[in-house]
């Protein structure tokens, strides 16, 4: 069976070699040792890429420590240790590759050491690091309690609703998301959160509803406390594999959508590991299984077929139609919208 993951110039270099001198030495030996610590979100991607990713990039004569940190932490860290990160590469969206960026924390790469970086469409080859998935956000909500909502502003005006929307902080990119969607409906555009938060002070049945995370509102969700929150299509693939009643909108307004990238950090000392690590992610092999649930992530690697699933959230021919927020506005205002939302929760 043919393998989607090409070995590296320099493994094989060293294989020739080693198969000249009539060693018979494991491919792991001949790559020096070498293993990447990759930065991966906690939950079910740490999960999916320990178990799909690991043997792919040991194909490649590496090791993989799969590491889980949620984004920000994954910055925390890096900036706290710059001269001597500990991850080789890191897993975020657009808003924190922007801090990371500024703060000089991880590098341009190399194409031409992924050779599965053709299988890419251009919108994915980022010159910090390839676009591994796209998340798409929207609207969950269960068909047995609450009607379709056709967008954000049905949550607010339409009383099926009330009391039944769960909604987390500013500091949650899902949240910011639906917000700087929610601010161009009532107010002036995507920086007007004062119109978001005027807009939970005049419902304050919403509030009842915000919660810490996501996590916190997928078991709510599932206990049947709420019927409705703010969140990503693999959100609710997940409560779908657990057998419950849970359907994804588009909002009306076109849906948030953040790709999520894996980035090599300034001064990692596994490069090649790294490499192995990143070809692993984007190839056919890794993704035509990622794109199953629980994970069902959408895949980037254009040979990788849509799951129906995956299909009924959206399809390739939408991506063009999603939305992509303003992050650098988003960070210049974040600090400012999370104190005021909080205000406004604590009444």
């Amino acid at each position: 069976m043919t393998q989607d993951i090409s070995m590296n110039r320099r493994s094989f270099g060293l294989l020739l070699a080693g198969a000249a001198a009539s060693t018979a030495l494991p491919l792991r030996a001949l790559a020096a040792g070498e293993t990447a610590v990759a930065a991966t979100f906690p939950g079910n991607w740490e999960d999916g890429y320990r178990t799909i990713l690991t043997p792919l990039v040991k194909e490649a004569g590496y090791d993989l420590t799969v590491a889980p940190a949620m984004a920000q932490d994954q910055l925390a860290k890096v900036m706290a240790s710059p001269a001597s990160p500990p991850y080789d590469t890191l897993l975020m969206s657009p808003g924190q590759m922007a801090v990371a960026v500024e703060n000089d924390i991880i590098q341009k790469i190399d194409p031409s050491r992924l050779t599965n970086w053709g299988m890419l469409d251009p919108a994915f080859q980022g010159e910090y690091g390839p676009t591994v998935t796209v998340e798409v956000n929207g609207i969950a909500y269960n068909p047995d309690l609450v009607p379709r909502p056709k967008g954000y502003r049905d949550l607010f005006e339409n009383p099926a609703y009330a009391g039944l929307v769960s909604w987390t902080g500013v500091a949650s990119n899902t949240a910011v998301m639906a917000y700087t969607q929610i601010a161009q409906i009532f107010g002036t555009g995507p920086e007007d959160m004062d119109a978001v938060f005027e807009l939970f002070r005049q419902h304050p049945e919403q509030l009842k509803g915000v919660v810490d995370s996501t996590n916190h509102q997928m078991t709510l969700f599932q206990q049947g406390e709420i019927a409705v929150f703010m969140c990503s299509t693999g959100n609710v693939a997940r409560l779908k594999a657990l057998g419950l009643e849970a359907e994804f909108v588009q909002p009306e307004t076109g849906s948030p959508a953040a790709p999520v990238n894996i980035h090599l950090t300034k001064g990692a000392k596994n490069v090649d590991a790294a490499y192995a690590y990143m070809d692993a992610a984007i190839s056919k092999a890794a993704q035509d299984k990622l794109k199953m649930p629980p994970t069902a992530m959408f895949p980037t690697n254009r040979e990788v077929e849509l799951t129906p699933e995956i299909a009924a959230f959206v399809t390739r021919e939408q991506l063009p139609t999603l939305v992509y927020p303003d992050w650098v506005a988003i960070n210049r205002n974040r600090a400012d919208w999370i104190r005021k939302f909080d205000a406004v929760v604590a009444g």
